[in-house]
């Protein structure tokens, strides 16, 4: 990952949705964690399988980690989605090692 030392659930986070494994991804968020994504808000585990599977699973979305400081991950994203590759911010929150917050957006 470009010699950029991520925490161990952002690492897993790259790992499985590259893998594209959507289990494994719905296992690294807090059972009441939310994300918020082009615009909306996904929050618990039914809505966040959903969000999974329709902005990662199903565009075939690889991460390519650029730059990780606090708690924001820049990488490049590619997939089955106009204009791609994108770099995109992704923002944890993050506690006892499950994601309990996650905003991402575009980077311009």
């Amino acid at each position: 990952m470009n010699d950029i030392t991520l925490p161990t659930v952002v690492q897993t986070f790259v790992a499985a949705t590259n893998a594209h494994d959507a289990n494994a991804l719905a296992a690294l968020f807090g059972d009441e964690a939310t994300v918020r994504d082009d615009g909306k808000t996904w929050a618990g585990e039914t809505e966040i399988r959903e969000w999974i599977q329709g902005h990662l699973i199903a565009p075939g979305i690889v991460l390519t980690p650029t730059s990780f400081a606090g708690d924001r991950l820049v990488a490049s994203g590619d997939g089955d989605f106009p204009g791609g590759p994108l770099s995109f911010s992704f923002v944890f929150g993050i506690t006892d090692d499950r994601i309990t917050d996650l905003a991402i957006a575009p980077v311009c």
